[in-house]
Parts: C-alpha cells; sequence; structure tokens
C-alpha cells in the first residue's frame, strides 16, 4: 500500500495501515489539516468539493466533507464533477478553497485529496509543506456545536460549459457546419457526464459513446496511453468518424484518435491547439521539461517565445503568469487556456480542438502531418526500497557532464537530435524516464540507454 504526499496532493491506494495508504483515518488528517492552513489565512470558511466516479470517491467524500464541516467551513459539494469544472467554481463560489477527490490517470485502487487555492489552483510547494507540517502535529481545532459548517449541493457543469462557449475562437458554428462525427472513450468516470454535454452544447450530433457509465469500473488502464486506446481505435475506423476522444477519469488530460485509427498523440494535444491560438492572439506558450520540442517549433514559427518548466501543474502555471503565456500545458495532453482559468482543462481543448479542424478543413491525420515530427519514449522504473534515487541521478549527471544538462527538475540531457528526462514521480512510487528523437527508433534508443544505466547503478546499491 502506498501514501505520497506531494504538491500533486495526497494520493495514495485504499486501505491498508495508517499513513501506508490512504485510509479513512489519513481522509481525516489531512483535510483536517487543509481546513486548518484554510482557516488559519484567513481565507472565506467555504470549501468546494467535487470528485470522480472512483470507487472509493463517496466513501472519501462524506469523510472529506464531514471533517471540514466540523471544523467549521460550509462545503460546496459538486458531487460527480471534472477537476476544472471544481477550480472554476472555486472563484465563482468566493470559496477558501477547493479539494478535488482524484487519482487522475492512477488505476482504481488509487485515490487522492487534490488541494485547490482560493483562485481555483493548485496550492503551492510553500502551502503544501504547511500543511503537510500542521497534518503531522495533528494540529486542529474543530467548531462548537452552533459553528458547524454545512453541505450545500450544486452542479457546476453548465457554468463551466457555458464558459467555454464565450470563448472567441471556440467557434460552435465552423463546427456544426462540418457535421463531424465522434467517437469518446471516457472510461466509465466523470468524463461519460461532460463530454456528451460538451459536444452537444457544440454542434456535435453524431456522437457514439464509449464508457460513458461513470462506475468507476475502468474498462482498461485509464491513463489514455496509445497502448491503452486500441479499442477506441479500432471503433473509430468501424464507425467512419472524423475523430476519437479520450479523456482520464478527472477530465484534465486530452488524447485523440485520427479518422484512420492512427494516434494524434497526447503530445500533439497542446501542440495543435496552440497553434491555432498563436494564429488568432500572439503570445508566449508554456509546457514542462518532459514535453515535446514541437510546441517549441510550432511557437517560433509564430515569432513567439517558448519556456520549459518543471514538471507539474502548478510550475507550468507559475511560468505561464511570468511570461505571460496565452498557451501551456504538459505533453501529457493537459491543456491550460488562461482566459478561461489556469488549470489543466481536456473540455476546453475539446472545444478548441475542434474549431481548429473545423476551420483548417483538414482531416485528423493530416492535420497532425502538418507539425514537426517528433517521437517520444516514455517509460518508468519501479523503485524499490532502500534505494538512494538522488544519489542515482548525480551519478547519471557525472556520466553525461559532458552534454547540455538541466537539472531543475531531476536531470534533463540534451543530445544533438535528442534529450531524454529522469526524474522521480509526484505521483508514484517511480522513475520516470522520458526520451524524444526524431524517429521511434531514436527515442527508444536513448530511453532504453538510459534505463539501462539507472538499472546498473540500481544493483549497485542492492
Amino acid at each position: 500500500m502506498t501514501l505520497i504526499k506531494s504538491i500533486s496532493g495526497i494520493r495514495g491506494t485504499i486501505g491498508g495501515k495508517v499513513d501506508q495508504g490512504l485510509t479513512p483515518l489519513d481522509a481525516v488528517k489531512f483535510a483536517s489539516a487543509y481546513g486548518t492552513w484554510l482557516i488559519n489565512k484567513g481565507n472565506p470558511k467555504k470549501v468546494v468539493i467535487g470528485r470522480d466516479a472512483r470507487i472509493s470517491g463517496p466513501m472519501i467524500q462524506s469523510i472529506v466533507s464531514s471533517t471540514l464541516t466540523g471544523l467549521g467551513i460550509d462545503v460546496i459539494d459538486l458531487g460527480l464533477s471534472t477537476t476544472p469544472t471544481v477550480e472554476m467554481a472555486v472563484p465563482a463560489e468566493s470559496a477558501g478553497g477547493g479539494i478535488i477527490l482524484t487519482a487522475s490517470h492512477n488505476p482504481k485502487q488509487w485515490n487522492a485529496l487534490k488541494l485547490l487555492n482560493e483562485k481555483g489552483e493548485f496550492i503551492s510547494g510553500t502551502d503544501g509543506n504547511v500543511i503537510l507540517d500542521i497534518a503531522a502535529k495533528d494540529d486542529y481545532v474543530f467548531a462548537q456545536v452552533d459553528q458547524l459548517g454545512k453541505i450545500i449541493q450544486k452542479d457546476y457543469l453548465d457554468y463551466h460549459i457555458d464558459k467555454i462557449l464565450e470563448i472567441p475562437f471556440v467557434d460552435v458554428e465552423a463546427i456544426k457546419a462540418k457535421k463531424f462525427k465522434v467517437v469518446i472513450d471516457c472510461v466509465n468516470s466523470v468524463g461519460g457526464i461532460a463530454v456528451p454535454a460538451l459536444l452537444k452544447k457544440l454542434g456535435v450530433e453524431q456522437i457514439e459513446e464509449m464508457y460513458c457509465e461513470p462506475t468507476g469500473h475502468f474498462p482498461h488502464n485509464p491513463e489514455p496511453l496509445p497502448e491503452h486506446l486500441t479499442e477506441i481505435s479500432s471503433q473509430i475506423i468501424r464507425s467512419n468518424a472524423d475523430i476519437g476522444i479520450v479523456v482520464d477519469p478527472d477530465v484534465d488530460r486530452l488524447a485523440l484518435v485520427c479518422e484512420d485509427g492512427s494516434m494524434f498523440g497526447e503530445e500533439y494535444t497542446l501542440v495543435a491547439v496552440a497553434d491555432y491560438i498563436l494564429k488568432n492572439k500572439k503570445g508566449n506558450t508554456v509546457s514542462n521539461l518532459s514535453s515535446t520540442r514541437a510546441l517549441r517549433d510550432i511557437t517560433k514559427s509564430h515569432g513567439a517565445h517558448y519556456n520549459a518548466s518543471a514538471v507539474g501543474e502548478v510550475n507550468v502555471v507559475a511560468m505561464m503568469k511570468e511570461t505571460d503565456a496565452v498557451i501551456g500545458g504538459e505533453g501529457n495532453g493537459g491543456i491550460i487556456y488562461p482566459e478561461l482559468h489556469y488549470g489543466r482543462d481536456a473540455l476546453v481543448g475539446i472545444a478548441l480542438f475542434l474549431s481548429h479542424m473545423a476551420k483548417e478543413g483538414k482531416v485528423a491525420s493530416a492535420l497532425r502531418s502538418s507539425y514537426p515530427s517528433y517521437f517520444m519514449y516514455k517509460g518508468k522504473i519501479q523503485l524499490v526500497e532502500g534505494i538512494d534515487v538522488d544519489q542515482i541521478l548525480i551519478d547519471i549527471q557525472e556520466k553525461y557532464k559532458n552534454h547540455d544538462i538541466n537539472t531543475v527538475d531531476g536531470v534533463k540531457i540534451e543530445f544533438e537530435n535528442e534529450w531524454v528526462h529522469l526524474r522521480k514521480s509526484n505521483t508514484e512510487p517511480i522513475i520516470r524516464v522520458y526520451a524524444e528523437g526524431q524517429s521511434e527508433t531514436t527515442a527508444e534508443n536513448v530511453g532504453n540507454k538510459l534505463t539501462e544505466d539507472i538499472k546498473n547503478l540500481v544493483r549497485t546499491m542492492v
């Protein structure tokens, strides 16, 4: 069983011993710490809560909501809700913060408390450390009976969709005119509610739904990677559809599948949307160090400037604000469009991408072919207890010291035509190995080479 505490929230597998998995007592402890932090900051005593459809969601939500009301905090309960919808509801409610109960792309045994500030953005690392310190000290004071908070149920999906439709670059008429046929895979989570609702308001009439019942029983690995999308790929060809849309359980990541069943590529979701935005509005872009070089190339072609941040949404958002970026996100299919809100949002990504495809007049595969072609290798190495990961990264840095190296977040090594990025995951007990090259073979070769280097170092430590 695993419990991970990071800027990505309090994430763990359900069950087990306290502080080893995400148990009911852990949910109480960290909800109490978050509520105490909010009160100590002088924020409004109101928190928005929403959850994805995973099986443990109702249990965790009831515990977290009751804990917050016990601190004297009112809870705006959105029930089944996407992550970006909760993010938008926080400022709309003038709330002190928000908690999203989702483990994002992790399998069904995982759940998490993702913590938001009063802007509806993920809390900073500094605030996260304060909350962890409060939890470690059990430093809470609960409310007297007359000061208990209350739970108010609301639905913000229509609000979220309406705000997307107000974006000038979302062209409903162009989408409607194309009469797109769309196949969607929502892994039996909240996307099954949100994505069809959005598509219908965008004028898409032909929607073929796969796994849109929000049961929490994921039909395949919920991370929207190519190896998990073979079923929708085949269905698109059988249905003669124009595009396939895949979201993760909390709908902050967007993957696209072309009309011929090929992968548009989650790395290229952001590239395509950024290209569309930059054609209409000049400005800078941001992605993280593990994302494709194609965004840099597209940004330069529009005469703008690209920056790379450390991995993690909070880091991307910070750099977007610092550089006044008009679009940004992560290469995992996460679109951040600041005119709407500073958070990854698959729904706004869908609306902008369909507008782009409609106005370009190209099929999805042709649109994908119009962008610089890079190939990504994404691997991971499971960590075993007692391994000094920091020392491994130092040793790798020393071995490749004659190459350009970036240590802002782990170790990124720049070769002439390829790069590899090694870092400890914020969400799982693994080292992630991301590599990119101008061919699938070169990307795999450099990824496998660094993976073997790490495994050799691990052998010397065991």
